[in-house]
């Protein structure tokens, strides 16, 4: 074997999603469009929520599932804790002492639920322990959404990110989406594209 890692079709969808977050990063950097990296951020999340499903059903070795276990926490934390710290840097337009401080909150929350499910993951195979980072890729663009040419976003977004970091570690089961969740969830995504995109 030439080179380290498990590079097979269970990790594709994985590294598609890091490839939009890299993107939408790249957009909001040399163009500032906030719109459009608030979508890659949605493609990102919708990556992340079928990843899972498709690596079960590949063949995979015990090595290869751990490794997707550690590749999709590591892609979790630039995607949907790294990513969201910065989508908050344009959206409050401010490098304020409480912005850093609710910045930092929110990535400590994130990062301590990323390693606790690292080492427990195997204990929770139908529910999660706190709520998953991932799920801010579906709170952040349709609160973005709905009060985006309102002055109440800059209020709304400093709160939410604090709360959706008090959900990461907060001790209490959630039962995973099966089913018709996939869809309501697919969905949501392509209506809150096209609310963006429109409005």
């Amino acid at each position: 074997m030439k080179f380290i890692g498990c590079l097979n079709k269970s990790v594709t969808l994985t590294y598609i999603g890091m490839i939009f977050t890299l993107v939408g990063i790249f957009n909001l950097s040399l163009n500032g469009y906030l719109d459009i990296s608030i979508i890659y951020f949605i493609l990102a999340g919708i990556c992340d929520l079928f990843d899972g499903v498709i690596a079960r059903k590949c063949k995979r070795n015990e090595l290869q599932k751990k490794f997707g276990i550690q590749l999709d926490s590591l892609v979790d934390v630039i995607s949907f804790v790294v990513y969201p710290v910065i989508l908050l840097y344009y959206i409050w337009d401010t490098t304020s002492f409480l912005f850093i401080l609710v910045s930092v909150f929110y990535m400590i929350c994130g990062i301590t639920r990323l390693a606790w499910f690292n080492i427990n993951s195997d204990d929770y195979k139908d529910s999660y322990q706190g709520l998953p980072v991932t799920y801010s890729a579906l709170i952040i663009p349709i609160l973005y959404a709905i009060f985006k040419r309102t002055s109440l976003m800059k209020i709304i977004f400093p709160i939410i990110y604090c709360f959706m970091g008090l959900l990461f570690i907060l001790n209490v089961r959630m039962k995973k989406p099966r089913g018709i969740w996939y869809i309501i969830f697919g969905i949501l995504a392509v209506v809150t594209i096209g609310i963006i995109i429109i409005w």
